[in-house]
């Protein structure tokens, strides 16, 4: 007969330091490709290498970071994503985001689609006065809290992989794609729907919010070979 494994208790302070780092990453407040240090987010978020390094192996696992040239010990770096790689993720998020927002219009309540509406109209209030950094808090905030009603955990778990993947491309080139923001509101749009309760339509808004943004974004990495050799001749 086996021996029952015993529990293990968990470190609050790895769970939180993770917990800030995903945040940090799906916020977009990392370029792709730069440096994450342990001693500066130890210092950050004022604890001990040891937690952080926990959680920075963790995203490592899940194949959101990158493993720094110093092993275990180490930092780690944002991913570079190619082209191709984008347009892998952000078919999946298309597929997986358009059915949490089909389920979730079943299930919210008219105040949390006003909630819904506030964060809307503080998207583009972020967008009128250029602060980049606060559109795409509040744009991951109107997504999850839309998400959170689905009832379908397993999935959310897995958009948010994603989400944590495509974060720093969409901050990287979030500035030029301000315009393409001001023209249709594709947020807006899903607000509208779910007043509605037309869940088809729902979906539809974030597929298309997915899928316009993407494209964008493809395009300009496919760019980034050609720029590279523009740079080397």
């Amino acid at each position: 007969m086996l021996t029952p494994l015993v529990p293990l208790a968990k470190n609050n302070l790895s769970d939180l330091a993770y917990a800030a780092l995903k945040q940090a990453l799906l916020s977009g407040k990392f370029q792709p490709g730069e440096r994450i240090v342990l001693r500066e987010v130890a210092g950050n978020l004022g604890i001990s290498l040891t937690p952080v390094r926990d959680a920075i192996n963790h995203l490592i696992a899940e194949r959101v970071l990158d493993r720094g040239p110093g092993g275990q010990k180490g930092g780690a770096s944002v991913p570079r994503l190619d082209a191709e790689q984008f347009r892998q993720l952000t078919l999946l998020r298309a597929d997986l985001e358009s059915r949490l927002a089909s389920a979730a219009t079943a299930n919210i309540s008219g105040a949390e689609v006003r909630e819904l509406e506030t964060i809307v109209q503080k998207m583009r209030e972020s967008i009128d006065n250029d602060n980049k950094s606060t559109y795409l808090d509040l744009h991951r905030r109107f997504h999850f809290s839309l998400y959170a009603h689905a009832q379908m955990d397993i999935v959310k778990d897995i958009t948010e992989i994603l989400w944590l993947r495509c974060g720093p491309a969409l901050n990287a080139v979030l500035g030029e794609y301000v315009p393409s923001l001001k023209q249709r509101d594709f947020h807006n749009e899903a607000v509208i729907q779910l007043k509605k309760g037309n869940a088809a339509k729902v979906a539809e808004s974030i597929r298309m919010d997915i899928t316009e943004a993407g494209a964008y974004i493809y395009d300009q990495l496919a760019q980034v070979p050609k720029f590279q050799a523009q740079a080397r001749a």
